[in-house]
């Protein structure tokens, strides 16, 4: 398996504890940065009011396989959380678009350290992405 960066997010936040536990809390703004022979692959972004950023924990640490959450004191599989760090520190969001300029998006509701490799952006799709009624919580 190979993965590849199609581009960098440069963030308000430097350092790890600098971040929010969820993206979506935030009104700070970001940029993602797509790498300029990937930039065809944002053809028509600009109808999407929301998209799914994946990205690479850079600073996570790989290996971790129980971890305890920001929101109480017991241990839990990392599975069962969304750590940065675990075994593969891939981690998402869904970002609001604020603008674009070219191979730049200005983002809002990211989370992920300043210098993070971007590996996808996806549509987000509310009938598709959205479940109604969730009865699991953080």
């Amino acid at each position: 398996m190979e993965l590849i960066s199609i581009g960098v997010i440069h963030s308000p936040y430097k350092k790890r504890g600098e971040a929010p536990h969820q993206g979506r809390v935030s009104d700070k703004e970001a940029m993602l940065e797509i790498y300029p022979e990937f930039q065809d692959g944002l053809h028509d972004i600009e109808s999407k009011k929301h998209i799914i950023v994946l990205y690479w924990c850079h600073l996570g640490k790989r290996d971790v396989i129980k971890t305890v959450t920001p929101w109480g004191p017991e241990v839990k599989g990392v599975f069962a959380t969304r750590s940065p760090s675990r075994p593969n520190p891939i981690a998402f969001c869904v970002a609001d678009i604020v603008k674009i300029e070219g191979n730049k998006l200005y983002v809002k509701g990211v989370d992920a350290l300043d210098g993070s490799p971007i590996l996808d952006i996806k549509p987000y799709v509310y009938e598709i992405d959205s479940i109604k009624g969730p009865e699991d919580t953080l």
